[in-house]
C-alpha cells in the first residue's frame, strides 16, 4: 500500500500508521553523490592504454585538431608553443597532457545552493544527472510532441524528487514553446526557482553562458567567492562537445572560454557515432576521443589555469545497414571501460552516458538498451553520469515514463556501487547464532532491525502474486511509472528561495530579455 492509500485510513491503526511514517522517514534518507567502494571493471592491460595513449598523441601532433572561427583560441595556442597553421593547430608530443595534469583539479565540488546538495566531482565518486537536450516529450497520456517550458520545470521537479538522481542536469528537454535566444533565462531559472540540487549552464552561444554565470551569482549572493582561494566558487557545469572529427567551432570556444575564466566546470566530450563520426574499431575510437577530449580540456587550461574540467566520451555505434545510431551494443561498452582508464591515468574525473537506448517507446528495448549502458558505466567509474534517466529514441525525446523508470534504477545502481557491507552488523553472526539450524530468520532480532533498508525496494516493480496483479488492473510497468510520475508531481514542494534572490532573478532575466527582440534561430 502506497502513501496515498494509506493516507485515507484517518486514524485506524495509529501504531501501524506511526510504523509506517517512521519507516518511510529511513527509506527517504538521501546521499548528495556516491562514493564507489567496490572495484573498476578494466579491460585493457598497461600495454593497451599506453598505445592508445601514444596513438592521440600521434593524432595531436601528426594530424593536428581545427579551432574554427576563433583567432583568439589560435593566438593562445601559437603563444603556447603550438603549431598554428591556418585553423589547424598540431601540438607538441606531451603538451596537452601536461597542460591538463599540471593544471586541472583532479576533484572538484560544484556547489548546490542548498550546501547539503553539493557534489564532489572525480575521484571515487559518482553523479547522477538526468538526459540533456531532448527537443521531444514523450508520455502515455500525450504520445510525442515538441517540448515546452511546463515539461522542463516538471523534469526539473521530478530530478530535486529523485533520491538517487543528485543533479538538477542542463537542457533536460528544449523548451521550443519560448524563442530560441531567451529561453535560457527559463531554464536556468527553472534550475533555481525548483530545485536547490547543483545544474548545468547554457552553451548555444557564449553570451548565453555569460547570462548563466550572472544568474548563479545571483543565486548564490555573497556565498558567491571561495574564502579560502579567492576563485569564484564552481557553481555550474556545462557541456562542451567537440565537432568531432577532430575539430572544435566557434560557439563550444566562446561557451568554454566563458566558463573557464569564471572558474565553472566544463565537460569536453567528443560526441562520436562511431564509424560516421570516428573509426569503427574501439581502438581507434578510443585514440581520436583521448586526442579531442586533451585538447579541449587543455584549452580551458590557457584560459584560465585551474580551471575545473571534466574527461567526457560519448560514442555510440552505427548500423552500416541503415546509418542510424545504435545503443545498449558491446563496443561502445568497451570503448566506455577504455575511456574511464584512461582518465584516471590523466587525473581528471570522467563523464559518459547513462540509460541510453534507440527505442521510441518505454519498451523491452528501451530496458535492455538503457541497462546495457547504465551498468557499464557504473562499472567502468564514471564521475558524471549525463542522461542517467528520462532518454528516448536516441535523444530526440524525453520520456516522462521513462524518466522514473530511469531513476528506479539509478537507485539500484547506487546499492550496487556502495559495495558489500563488512560491519559487525553486515557480518550477521550474531543472527546465525541466534537461529542456528533448521529455523528461519524473518522473525530474529537482527531482521527486525535491519528489515526495512535490508533490500532495494523499487516503487514501480509488481513482485505480487498473479491473482493480486490481475485483481489490480494488470498494469505493465510504463503503465504503473505514469501513474508515478504524477503522484511525484502532485507531492511536490519547492525548495526554499530567498524572496529577495527570486526578484533579483527575475529583474534579471526581464531586463536582458527585453534588450534584444524575439528569434526563432
Amino acid at each position: 500500500m502506497d502513501e496515498t492509500q494509506s493516507s485515507h485510513r484517518g486514524n485506524r491503526g495509529g501504531g501501524r500508521e506511526a510504523k509506517r511514517a517512521a519507516r518511510a522517514a529511513r527509506s527517504s534518507v538521501t546521499i548528495p553523490y556516491i562514493t564507489r567502494k567496490i572495484p573498476y571493471f578494466e579491460v585493457l592491460d598497461e600495454e593497451g592504454l599506453t598505445t592508445i595513449e601514444n596513438n592521440a598523441e600521434i593524432i595531436l601532433e601528426e594530424i593536428g585538431i581545427d579551432f574554427r572561427d576563433d583567432p583568439e583560441a589560435l593566438e593562445l595556442w601559437k603563444a603556447a608553443g603550438a603549431d598554428v597553421q591556418g585553423e589547424r593547430v598540431h601540438f607538441p608530443k606531451g603538451m596537452c597532457r601536461q597542460l591538463v595534469q599540471h593544471n586541472a583539479p583532479r576533484e572538484f565540488t560544484q556547489h548546490a545552493r542548498n550546501p547539503a546538495r553539493s557534489v564532489q566531482i572525480g575521484g571515487k565518486n559518482t553523479v547522477f544527472a538526468p538526459a540533456y537536450g531532448s527537443p521531444f516529450i514523450r508520455s502515455l497520456d500525450e504520445g510525442r510532441r515538441y517540448g515546452r517550458i511546463e515539461d522542463f520545470q516538471n523534469f526539473v521537479k521530478l530530478a530535486y524528487m529523485a533520491p538517487a538522481i543528485h543533479h538538477s542536469g542542463g537542457t533536460i528537454c528544449e523548451p521550443v514553446d519560448l524563442p530560441v535566444n531567451k529561453r535560457h533565462f527559463d531554464m536556468v531559472y527553472s534550475h533555481i526557482k525548483y530545485s536547490d540540487k547543483a545544474f548545468m549552464g547554457s552553451v548555444t552561444a557564449p553570451e548565453r553562458a555569460e547570462d548563466t554565470v550572472a544568474m548563479a551569482k545571483i543565486a548564490f549572493g555573497d556565498d558567491y567567492l571561495d574564502p579560502i582561494s579567492g576563485r569564484p566558487k564552481t557553481m555550474v557545469v556545462s557541456l562542451i562537445n567537440a565537432n568531432s572529427p577532430m575539430t572544435f567551432d566557434a560557439t563550444m570556444l566562446g561557451a568554454l572560454k566563458v566558463y573557464a575564466r569564471a572558474n565553472q566546470a566544463t565537460i569536453v566530450t567528443p560526441f562520436i557515432l562511431a564509424g560516421a563520426m570516428s573509426p569503427v574499431t574501439v581502438a581507434g575510437t578510443a585514440a581520436q576521443t583521448l586526442a579531442e577530449s586533451l585538447a579541449g580540456m587543455a584549452f580551458a587550461q590557457l584560459v584560465n589555469p585551474g580551471a575545473p574540467v571534466i574527461f567526457g566520451s560519448f560514442a555510440a555505434s552505427v548500423s552500416m545497414q541503415s546509418g542510424a545510431p545504435t545503443f545498449g551494443t558491446p563496443e561502445p561498452a568497451l570503448v566506455l571501460y577504455v575511456m574511464a582508464a584512461l582518465a584516471r591515468r590523466l587525473g581528471v574525473p570522467f563523464r559518459s552516458g547513462g540509460g541510453l537506448c534507440g527505442s521510441k517507446i518505454p519498451d523491452a528495448q528501451a530496458a535492455f538498451e538503457s541497462a546495457q549502458t547504465l551498468l557499464p558505466a557504473c562499472l567502468a567509474g564514471v564521475n558524471f553520469m549525463l542522461h542517467t534517466a528520462g532518454w528516448l529514441e536516441g535523444g530526440l525525446t524525453m520520456g516522462y515514463e521513462k524518466f522514473v523508470m530511469d531513476a528506479d534504477q539509478a537507485g539500484m545502481m547506487q546499492t550496487l556501487l556502495a559495495g558489500v557491507d563488512m560491519s559487525p552488523n553486515g557480518q550477521a553472526m550474531d543472527a546465525l547464532r541466534e537461529v542456528g539450524p533448521g529455523k528461519h530468520f524473518l522473525g530474529c532480532a537482527h531482521t527486525q532491525t535491519n528489515f526495512e533498508t535490508a533490500f532495494y525496494r523499487s516503487p514501480l516493480t509488481d513482485n505480487n502474486s498473479f491473482e493480486q496483479w490481475e485483481a489490480e488492473g494488470a498494469s505493465d510497468m510504463a503503465k504503473r511509472a505514469n501513474l508515478y510520475w504524477k503522484k511525484q508531481l502532485m507531492e511536490y514542494e519547492a525548495p526554499a528561495l530567498d524572496p529577495a534572490i527570486d526578484e533579483a532573478l527575475v529583474a534579471y532575466m526581464t531586463q536582458r530579455k527585453n534588450s534584444f527582440p524575439d528569434m526563432n534561430y
